[in-house]
């Protein structure tokens, strides 16, 4: 990554961004109780239906909120100085891999052990 100025500038685009979609997402909700308007296959289909929207926008919600997290921790690292540090190990994160995800407070060794331990659970 070049410079912490421009860094910094970059991490602020993606929370902005990040902030807009979640209120965009949050803007197109329904409000509770409120149906959509006959299905053909009558009250239970709607109510798969509207379960299964539920599902994803709280998945995508959730989505949203960890990479806003992930965001403000590369932000508080660049204050401190521990940006570009891996917050496992302790080792530099590839300028690679910072480039392509400015906001990675892993490195790509340590990501992929905790991948692999999610999936053994």
């Amino acid at each position: 990554m070049a410079d912490k100025t421009m860094t910094r500038e970059i991490l602020l685009k993606e929370r902005q961004l990040l902030d807009h979609e979640l209120a965009d997402l949050r803007k197109g909700q329904p409000a509770l109780g409120e149906r959509r308007e006959g299905s053909p296959f009558g009250k239970r289909e709607e109510e798969a239906a509207e379960a299964a929207d539920l599902e994803r926008r709280m998945a995508l919600e959730q989505k949203l909120g960890a990479l806003i997290l992930d965001t403000d921790r590369a932000l508080e690292k660049l204050d401190n100085g521990t940006y570009g540090t891996c917050d496992v190990c302790r080792q530099p994160i590839s300028p690679e891999r910072l480039e392509a995800l400015p906001a990675a407070h892993l490195c790509l060794k340590c990501k992929s052990a905790q991948d692999k331990s999610r999936v053994r659970r």
